[in-house]
């Protein structure tokens, strides 16, 4: 499936335990982007947490997708909800989190987190 700002792909697997619930966390610890205002590079830690349904997400295509947003101006809060927005429509998850934890800048830093669960959202 194609999705993403730069059209990445975003590949899955088959769940191998699809009629359980468990928690699945990847950590990305070197997720950059650009502040669309000022041009210069926003550093930050992304948090995915998800309980897969029937897909589960492949960590060298997630690992491309997220190093597509490098060069891409675009918001904390856009960008978090974007990376929910792709994941989910990727893999259909059961319920999912992405939770960005942007690096002090201005003497700020920053935590935006996007939630999403089957239950509550259409899919």
């Amino acid at each position: 499936m194609t999705v993403g700002p730069q059209h990445e792909l975003i590949e899955t697997f088959a769940n191998p335990r699809p009629e359980r619930d468990y928690l699945i966390t990847h950590t990305c610890h070197e997720f950059t982007s650009v502040c669309p205002k000022t041009g210069q590079p926003d550093f930050a830690t992304i948090n995915i947490e998800y309980v897969a349904d029937g897909e589960c997400l492949e960590l060298k295509a997630l690992k491309f997708y997220l190093q597509s947003f490098r060069n891409k101006g675009i918001f904390y809060e856009a960008v978090t909800n974007q990376i929910l927005d792709d994941l989910v429509q990727a893999s259909r998850p059961r319920r999912m989190t992405v939770i960005g934890n942007f690096n002090v800048r201005g003497g700020f830093s920053s935590v935006i987190r996007a939630d999403y669960d089957s239950k509550e959202s259409p899919r």
